[in-house]
């Protein structure tokens, strides 16, 4: 047998038999001729026919000797289906080739793309590879540790820890922290929420912290339900105020020109409490355009819900004055709320009563807002680093590998706190709030094949508890790291009056820990789906460079396909017509019941399902409910009150042909940008 082979790039690399027998069973499979003991007697007459020519055999003439044996021994259709995927991966190659990235990680070509475009940095020398990215980020995170007294060999053993759950796939930072770890920039964390004062001063100085914010690669959340509503009286200008929303098309309007650096798109989110008095006008401000660069959430209080229940009035309030101006139904601005999140997809609501209910340092300051996508409530100055787990890894032979997965969670959250100290924070101020609380938010993506993995489909309550059971163990394993980290490092400064000291709690060294954020093209890094949402689509095709087009099956049930004896390219092809395989003939009912995509989903599943995250989350969790197009302002009211019901912090719908710029569009066939990754199907919506 030959020793080594050559690859495609002229390096050598072990020689390995079982690779062979894998692609002829594979071939097999695609077929439903021969079997494992076949392939195996096939790949030796492989090996033996290459050991004549005495020399190190090339990835190439490896394939064409598997071609050849397969033909010779009367399997021509596997050797059909063998050249076929050849050919595929050869055109795979080729773009990749043309993308001009050395993938050494083995991603897909979406995955080569967004890196390439986002993440990849570039200098005299030519561009990194996605691991050298990987180890530029663990190598800067791991230097922290010499501030805690930790030798070089300690740092080295830790860069290598932090590398290994990236390299794998199982854990990834966010978006911030792969782009700028280890250079110039230095700005790693996600979001940051900035307070809006009642002032021209505070307002425009919240326009150039944002700005400056945007630029170094973060996004930022605002709530202007500080600012007096129109009309109301500016005794220094002997005038009437323009209203919070007209401020927030200047925030807007600053945000499309900064273009966060440009490797990001601008974005915020903007908040406004359900009792001011300009909330009607707020509701509104999407419904003819505009306000591309943020998304809005309304404020929903307590007091509100008890009126909306019981059909009552509710007062709103002047926050410059604190008087009651007004008083609506709140039944009638409950419609206004849905309807307009029916036609456009905004409003959210976050139901901000719940949210301080669950602040961990209310002694520090009442929390007004969140970042853009809602899964991060914080304090005015505020930011916070986010990474998440990549569920999909963690099972095998359908079984859970807790051992596993408490390991890496433990080097998540070890990862995560020294990005704190790692960070170069582009406003002082939320330096000083963020280091006093040092809140980080570990959460999950990959939900949906995870599920698939274990046989269990997502609309089920058998789904709802394993969501509740993981997002549980991961909180767990969190607060044990935590723990274990304040008595190493010390508490966080705002730990005494905390609920942590409360609670009976000696040491921590997080205020937060927990949350689930939409991932986006961190998950088309990992190759998985995004954040807790199910897939959007089992075969679909993607855009993935100009004039260029690829067919993407889920991995899994390609598997499933092959498996089962019945896949086929024009299987692949009908099914990518809408994404969905309910309607397709012929199709076992275990399998459609497994592949269910969002909008084979009722609505309340979704809920159920970010209700089980919430459980265990401290902060939120970020999840779009997708609506079919024919659903009706009735489902959208009765999605909110079961959120509220369920205990969510906050819930966002997007009802399917609600915006002209959807990134996900149904024409002779599914077809999605390369940059998305599911949840809200559009690009102002979907940060």
């Amino acid at each position: 047998m030959p020793r080594e082979i050559r690859r495609r790039d002229g390096s050598l690399a072990r020689f390995r038999a079982d690779k062979i027998s894998f692609a002829i069973l594979k071939a097999f499979e695609a077929t439903g001729k021969g079997n494992e003991k076949e392939s195996e007697r096939l790949t030796k007459k492989v090996v033996e026919l290459l050991d004549k020519k005495k020399s190190v055999p090339s990835v190439d003439e490896v394939q064409d000797t598997v071609e050849q044996v397969l033909i010779y021994e009367g399997y021509s259709d596997a050797a059909k289906s063998y050249i076929l995927y050849r050919k595929e991966r050869e055109k795979i190659r080729a773009i990749k080739s043309f993308i001009d990235v050395k993938d050494d990680l083995k991603l897909t070509v979406n995955a080569v793309r967004v890196l390439k475009e986002r993440y990849l940095l570039r200098d005299e020398n030519g561009m990194e590879t996605p691991s050298q990215m990987l180890r530029r980020v663990s190598k800067a995170i791991a230097a922290v540790e010499a501030n805690y007294g930790m030798n070089k060999k300690v740092l080295r053993e830790m860069e290598d820890k932090f590398f290994g759950i990236m390299s794998s796939l199982e854990f990834l930072p966010n978006s911030p922290c792969l782009m700028n770890a280890g250079t110039g920039r230095g700005q790693l964390s996600a979001c940051f929420v900035l307070p809006i004062e009642d002032s021209l001063t505070g307002i425009f100085d919240a326009l150039k912290n944002s700005a400056i914010i945007h630029q170094s690669g973060g996004g930022t959340g605002f709530s202007f339900s500080r600012l007096r509503p129109k009309g109301d009286a500016i005794k220094e200008a002997f005038g009437s105020s323009s209203g919070p929303v007209s401020f927030m098309r200047i925030f807007n309007e600053a945000t499309d020109v900064m273009k966060q650096g440009g490797r990001r798109r601008g974005a915020n989110m903007g908040v406004l409490r359900v009792d001011h008095p300009d909330i009607i006008e707020f509701i509104k401000s999407k419904d003819y355009g505009g306000f591309a660069n943020f998304n809005l959430s309304v404020g929903v209080t307590k007091k509100f819900i008890t009126a909306l229940l019981s059909n009552k009035e509710y007062d709103l309030i002047n926050p410059r004055t604190l008087k009651t101006v007004k008083r609506m139904k709140a039944r009638d601005v409950f419609n206004f709320i849905a309807s307009s999140a029916w036609r456009t997809g905004d409003p959210g609501v976050v139901f901000i009563d719940k949210i301080n209910e669950k602040n961990p340092t209310p002694h520090a300051g009442e929390i007004e807002a969140t970042n853009p996508c809602g899964e991060q409530p914080l304090l005015a100055y505020e930011s916070c680093n986010l990474g998440s787990i990549n569920l999909a890894k963690f099972v095998s032979a359908g079984k859970i590998n807790w051992n596993r997965l408490s390991s890496v969670v433990q080097t998540a959250i070890r990862f995560l706190d020294n990005v704190i100290d790692a960070n170069s924070y582009p406003v002082q101020e939320t330096e000083k709030v963020t280091k006093a609380n040092r809140k980080i938010g570990l959460g999950i993506m990959g939900f949906a094949e995870f599920l698939i993995k274990l046989n269990v489909p997502y609309d089920t309550e058998e789904a709802a508890a394993l969501g509740e059971k993981v997002m549980a163990f991961i909180w767990k394993e969190s607060v044990k790291a935590s723990e274990s980290l304040g008595e190493e490092r010390g508490n966080f400064p705002n730990f005494f009056g905390s609920v942590w000291e409360k609670k009976g709690h000696k040491s921590m060294r997080n205020a937060s820990l927990t949350t689930v954020a939409p991932t986006g093209t961190v998950s088309i890094i990992a190759g998985c789906s995004s954040g807790i949402e199910p897939l959007f689509a089992v075969s679909f095709v993607r855009n993935v460079m100009e004039g260029t087009r690829l067919v993407e099956v889920n991995q899994l049930f390609e598997k499933a396909a092959r498996d089962g004896g019945f896949y086929s390219e024009q299987l692949m092809m009908d099914i990518a017509r809408n994404g969905s395989v309910q309607n397709i003939r012929g199709l076992d009912g275990s399998i459609k019941r497994i592949f269910v995509t969002a909008l084979d989903i009722a609505p309340e599943w979704h809920v159920k399902i970010q209700a089980a995250f919430q459980k265990y989350s401290d902060s939120s969790v970020s999840k779009t409910v997708n609506l079919p197009e024919t659903a009706s302002i009735d489902d959208v009211k009765g999605v909110f009150l079961m959120a509220y019901k369920l205990g969510c912090k906050g819930i966002t719908i997007y009802r399917y042909g609600s915006r002209e710029n959807q990134v996900l569009t149904v024409g002779e066939y599914l077809s999605v940008s390369h940059d998305y990754s599911g949840g809200c199907s559009t690009i102002d919506c979907h940060f």
